[in-house]
């Protein structure tokens, strides 16, 4: 079993001829085996692909039904082991016929599941066939063997528990009040829907986004598979419209019209940390919500995973149509939170330390976006530029070039005399180029900004971005202090984004200088340059790649994966870019860094939220100073 929390589903579409029961268990056995060759733990295949769901009348009679009989025998001793597989079926029961999901494990037929909602309207005419299924369980004599019979069952893996999966039956999912609800509800992470769905122009788009729609809902996994060729098109045609989703996003999608199988990697224990992270409102805290029955079963080993990928730049919108849309939305919302403030205070002046690098030029753009919206002059943004002992050309050049391409008002205030004073008041050799050597100036930058603000009416607006206060890349009360910070909610990798996007919307003399800045290194510029005037205090090569942090603040904060599955799928993602050694090296200096530097994000300024990830202490992230990191370091290999 996958000790990480995936577990491989696949839906089945089988080539099936109507009333050939026959060949249609050929054709499901031969897409079961392939399946679980496959790796496959838990298979899906159409509502009533056992007899065709297009039957009609020839539901009633007795020759089929006797057909279908024996086939659940067939199948219960052929379909291979460390599978759960859910197959569509006619059962009677009592005198009655209901269309079910017949459910198989290792040679047994677990439970057998009827439909709950009949559609008799349009095309479907179910209900002269079949009846709803009823209030509570029963025992069913099914293919010679005894079964539960009932809706409200949760199949249980024995090896791997958070691997529970409940069915529904096509109209089930169609319905306001749908059965997966209280599936969901009562435990159930992945949800299993055998249907047929008929095709018409402009269905499968609905079909998808419902689909997603109830698995980000439910906060589970969902597999939709549904009925391809072989049905009959005396009325409709079926499409074979298979979908497969975690948590709303779709992790596999079949093509129209083509009969086959889908694989995807399902992430239970994602889905149950989600469900915990918002437990006061997920559960019901009703009984009826936790009546269900718990079946046990066994599932293969699946100890890798294939299908399943990571994006290296979580916090990035990823290319497509949309990518400029939501890069716009970003910094839409950072410019809005700023205009709110700006308003509020009556703020006559925005007050930035502008340095040349990344933060202060993301933020500097997002001040003159909310100026423009207030329509005040961008003179009347106050950009001042605080060389130093590290500062190098390049970057005092930078800043002084960007903000003359964004017609702000900039000022140069050298610090060096005042610094040097300062370590004579306190008593520091100069030469000692120590945390206090390099706070000193972060500190002095702080003051200067804060001061400026009070003689202009204005506020200091803060550069500093949510990656640095993940890693408490801050000087206490220096640069880790402002009065609004449009940057916390923005880690490093998406800053670079966003100035990319600006560089190319704004282009000119701004567009080049933004581009310069970008290929800068990323630097405080806190100690001497090199021999040569470059920067010789390089961010990542202290506290690690950029990337890789926000690739782990991403899956540790926004979906607590323990350090061995976020170290896991870093070596899968970043296995061309960096060694394990080198993976494991930052990933434990992460771990450090954040927990010791807690008590920086305790005390920060307000600042706007623009994704799922933040450290407010007034919103998402709420943590002790002085937690110990200790079991957060222990792992295995």
């Amino acid at each position: 079993m996958n000790k990480y929390g995936f577990v491989r589903v696949c839906a089945a579409t089988p080539e099936i001829r109507v009333g050939d029961v026959n060949f249609n268990v050929k054709k499901i056995l031969s897409a079961a085996k392939e399946a679980a060759e496959g790796g496959a733990q838990a298979i899906v295949f159409p509502e009533l692909c056992v007899t065709g769901y297009t039957c009609g009348d020839l539901f009633n009679q007795r020759a089929l039904l006797d057909g279908v009989g024996s086939a659940l025998s067939y199948l219960a001793e052929n379909l291979p082991a460390g599978a759960l597989v859910f197959v569509g079926a006619p059962v009677e029961n009592s005198g009655r016929l209901y269309n079910c999901a017949v459910v198989f494990n290792n040679g047994s037929i677990l439970a057998v599941i009827p439909k709950s909602n009949i559609p008799n309207y349009g095309e479907f005419y179910e209900r002269r066939h079949f009846c709803p299924a009823d209030e509570g369980h029963s025992e069913i004599k099914v293919a010679g063997t005894s079964a539960l019979f009932g809706t409200d069952i949760i199949f249980e893996d024995k090896n791997m528990p958070l691997f529970t999966v409940a069915a529904e039956i096509c109209e089930d999912l169609w319905v306001p009040s749908s059965p997966s609800v209280r599936h969901a509800l009562s435990g159930a992470n992945i949800i299993v829907n055998l249907s047929c769905s008929d095709e018409i122009a402009g269905k499968a788009e609905y079909r998808r986004n419902l689909v997603k729609m109830q698995s980000s809902k439910l906060i589970s996994g969902y597999v939709y598979c549904d009925a391809g060729n072989g049905e009959s098109t005396t009325d409709m045609v079926f499409a074979g419209h298979n979908v497969i989703c975690e948590n709303g996003s779709v992790l596999k999608e079949s093509k129209l019209f083509e009969n086959g199988l889908i694989f995807a990697d399902i992430d239970v224990e994602k889905l149950d940390g989600e469900r915990k992270r918002c437990a006061s409102t997920y559960y019901c805290g009703k009984s009826e919500c936790f009546s269900h029955n718990r079946i046990p079963f066994i599932s293969q080993d699946c100890t890798a995973f294939t299908n399943r990928t990571f994006a290296k730049y979580p916090f990035v919108p990823q290319s497509g149509t949309k990518l400029a849309g939501r890069t716009e939305l970003i910094l839409n919302l950072q410019t809005m939170g700023l205009v709110k403030r700006l308003k509020h205070t009556n703020s006559k002046t925005a007050v930035i330390g502008i340095s040349g690098g990344l933060d202060s030029a993301l933020a500097l753009l997002v001040t003159r976006r909310a100026f423009e919206k207030l329509g005040k002059d961008f003179k009347d943004i106050i950009a001042i530029t605080m060389p130093g002992f590290g500062t190098t050309g390049k970057t005092l050049n930078s800043a002084s070039r960007l903000c003359e391409a964004l017609g702000v008002t900039l000022k140069k205030i050298d610090i060096t005399k005042s610094v040097l004073k300062h370590f004579k008041d306190i008593g520091h050799d100069p030469a000692e180029l120590d945390v206090t050597y390099e706070n000193s100036q972060a500190r002095m930058r702080t003051m200067i900004l804060m001061d400026t603000a009070n003689k202009t009416g204005g506020m200091v607006i803060g550069t500093g971005d949510l990656s640095e206060l993940a890693l408490g890349w801050a000087t206490y009360n220096g640069d880790h202090m402002s009065m609004y910070a449009v940057n916390s909610g923005v880690p490093k990798t998406l800053v670079k984004h966003l100035i990319q996007f600006e560089a190319e919307r704004l282009g000119g003399d701004a567009g080049k200088i933004l581009e310069v800045i970008l290929s800068t290194e990323i630097s405080p510029e806190l100690l001497p340059p090199d021999s040569s005037g470059n920067i010789a205090q390089k961010t990542e090569d202290i506290v690690g790649p950029y990337v890789l942090h926000d690739f782990f603040l991403y899956y540790i904060v926004r979906w607590g994966f323990a350090p061995d599955k976020v170290r896991y799928i870093a070596r899968k993602t970043f296995a061309c870019e960096f060694s394990d050694g080198e993976i494991d090296k930052w990933l434990k200096n992460f771990y450090k860094r954040f927990f010791a530097q807690q008590f920086k994000r305790s005390c920060i300024p307000d600042g706007v939220k623009v994704g799922t990830v933040t450290l407010s202490p007034r919103g998402d992230w709420r943590m002790p100073s002085d937690a110990a990191v200790s079991l957060w370091l222990d792992w295995d290999e």
